[in-house]
């Protein structure tokens, strides 16, 4: 569902109204705001790709705070967004110890979401508006790795949190992951230290 021309108090308003009560994700940029409701599919793959940057940060002995979905706003960019989620790893330490603030805290690190249907914002000019130095968007078939550079996402082949996974990588541990999670995430654990050593 997709409201025009609404300003920042009345996307509050049903933020607040329609939060309370479903599911459901608000997403907002400078006047259109875009609420959906997460189905099976889409929360299985989030779920997934979570399950990979887990499992890359535990074996890469890394630090990391998850943010879930938690609502990425500010009123003065008139942007707002619940990503399927973010993490904080290179501004970990920063974060680690209170609740995160936008107006002084930096963006999460990376930032996820699984775009399996049809959206009206842009979700690429939205996260680079908010400044998140990597966005990971999966449409279901194609992964998509973007790092901003001057205020503007550029793709790459590997991610620069994790220099070691390829697009291929994050395919072929779907692939297992969804008829067996379980075998998925010993192979991928096993894979990732095999790299490291």
């Amino acid at each position: 569902m997709v409201f025009r021309s609404l300003d920042w108090s009345a996307f509050e308003q049903i933020r607040q109204l329609l939060g309370e009560r479903t599911h459901a994700r608000f997403t907002y940029d400078d006047g259109v705001l875009e609420i959906t409701m997460p189905l099976e599919g889409h929360e299985r793959l989030a779920r997934l790709i979570e399950l990979f940057i887990r499992i890359l940060v535990v074996e890469l002995g890394l630090k990391m705070k998850s943010m879930g979905s938690t609502t990425l706003a500010r009123e003065d960019l008139l942007k707002s967004a619940e990503p399927d989620n973010g993490y904080y790893i290179q501004n970990y330490a920063r974060v680690a110890d209170h609740e995160v603030d936008l107006a002084v805290d930096p963006p999460p690190d990376l930032v996820v979401e699984v775009d399996i249907t049809h959206t009206d914002i842009q979700k690429n000019s939205l996260y680079a508006s908010l400044g998140v130095p990597e966005f990971w968007r999966f449409n279901g078939r194609e992964w998509t790795i973007l790092q901003l550079v001057e205020r503007r996402y550029e793709e790459r082949d590997v991610s620069p949190t994790f220099p070691l996974v390829a697009k291929t990588d994050l395919y072929s541990f779907l692939q297992t992951a969804m008829t067996d999670e379980v075998t998925a995430e010993i192979d991928f654990r096993q894979w990732v230290r095999s790299r490291v050593d």
